[in-house]
């Protein structure tokens, strides 16, 4: 039985917080959390430290609430889907008949790799849906860019605001609309110069030593490894559901490889594809999964060429 705001809501009941004070956060996210104590549902944190110990302070001592590293959590849009999915798969298992989550993407995510996460908050919409879940996604309106605000007003169904209440967003846009949206990365600087390597029909083999090559050592081994496996499956994908020329460019840095790998169709169908598992029938699902799971940022958006995708390791900001 679900209880507060979202009784009688089927699926994922979808909010965000949006607060200019510590106590204008504590006004929303102290009695949301308390309504799921008091009705015996999982009630989880998953904030920052900072937030997190804000609220833990609030709380009476004892308090039944998970607390969860919120930087654990959200290390990657595609990572945090499957953990919170297992998470909530397990509690309704167990009988549950709502959870209660607050969480943040880390502030650090609000620059240039914003744009995964604000796929990451429209795509929970469908991710989620099947879970009785009440969650709320918080945000500093002090430190928030208001580009990141206009994201979150489009892929949150409504705010949640003090007493209790939740006010339905005018700008939410269905996730299928929102991510089908072309949206180019903002550029990286190493990308302003000639790239590294430029393969015209790239196969995987060639891609995975244009990798290697680029690599000058300042990028932990692992990381690279990762990247290499991402860009095969970028490169095999391009060549069997893209549409020819398939061009590849890395570029090497100090602190960090990106590669990209752009073919002259108009990129998968399924809005989903990277932050949802791929399905026994999605064409080239597979391949954006993983890059997805492996590397620190993955990008893609048409083009005057076509499609391209833009994987990076290493340093991001």
């Amino acid at each position: 039985m679900r209880t507060g705001a979202a009784a009688g809501h089927p699926g994922y009941f979808h909010a965000a917080v949006r607060y200019a004070s510590d106590d204008e956060l504590l006004t929303v996210a102290v009695p949301f959390l308390l309504g799921g104590i008091e009705a015996g549902e999982p009630t989880i944190v998953a904030l920052g430290e900072r937030t997190g110990s804000l609220i833990r302070d609030a709380l009476p001592v004892g308090a039944k609430v998970d607390f969860l590293s919120g930087g654990a959590m959200y290390a990657r849009p595609s990572a945090a889907i499957r953990s919170y999915r297992d998470l909530l798969a397990g509690h309704v298992a167990d009988g549950a008949g709502q959870i209660r989550i607050i969480g943040e993407v880390p502030t650090e995510s609000l620059g240039t790799t914003w744009d995964w996460w604000a796929r990451y908050e429209s795509a929970i919409n469908h991710a989620y849906d099947e879970f009785p879940l009440w969650s709320m996604c918080a945000y500093d309106t002090r430190t928030t860019p208001e580009a990141v605000l206009s994201d979150v007003a489009r892929t949150h169904p409504r705010f949640a605001v003090p007493g209790g209440r939740h006010e339905d967003s005018v700008a939410y846009t269905d996730p299928r609309l929102y991510l089908g949206e072309q949206r180019p990365p903002v550029p990286d600087p190493l990308q302003a110069e000639e790239p590294t390597v430029l393969l015209e029909a790239p196969t995987p083999s060639s891609a995975r030593r244009a990798v290697h090559d680029a690599d000058r050592g300042g990028v932990p081994a692992d990381d690279v490894d990762d990247l290499v496996v991402a860009v095969s499956e970028a490169v095999t994908n391009a060549l069997r559901y893209g549409t020819a020329p398939v061009r590849l460019r890395v570029w090497g840095g100090a602190d960090r490889i990106v590669v990209t790998v752009t073919d002259a169709g108009t990129g998968p169908k399924n809005p989903f594809a990277g932050l949802l598992p791929a399905t026994g029938t999605a064409t080239g699902g597979r391949g954006l999964w993983i890059a997805h799971q492996a590397c620190a940022h993955v990008a893609a958006a048409g083009d005057d060429e076509g499609w391209t995708i833009r994987m990076i390791a290493g340093a991001t900001g």
